[in-house]
């Protein structure tokens, strides 16, 4: 991990395209500014945890596919010329 010392106003930054920035500092909490390509997504690390977590949950689900089989031809004795 690189740990880096910032004062109000100074910024790091990332690769050539993000820059964070310190606003404020205020007893201790600090305010910072993200400058990133509307590409890069930037989440707060406890909403890209439940992102990540809705993810996994997802994929584990089976999916429930008696409502596609209704949409299927033949389906009822139907066909698509019907």
């Amino acid at each position: 991990m690189l740990v880096l010392s910032r004062k109000k106003d100074q910024s790091i930054v990332i690769g050539d395209h993000i820059e964070i920035k310190i606003l404020a500092v205020e007893g201790d909490q600090v305010r910072i500014g993200i400058v990133a390509p509307r590409s890069v997504q930037v989440h707060r690390k406890e909403v890209y945890e439940q992102i990540q977590e809705e993810n996994r949950r997802a994929t584990q689900k089976k999916p429930d596919w008696s409502a596609f089989k209704q949409m299927l031809p033949g389906k009822n004795g139907k066909t698509d010329g019907e």
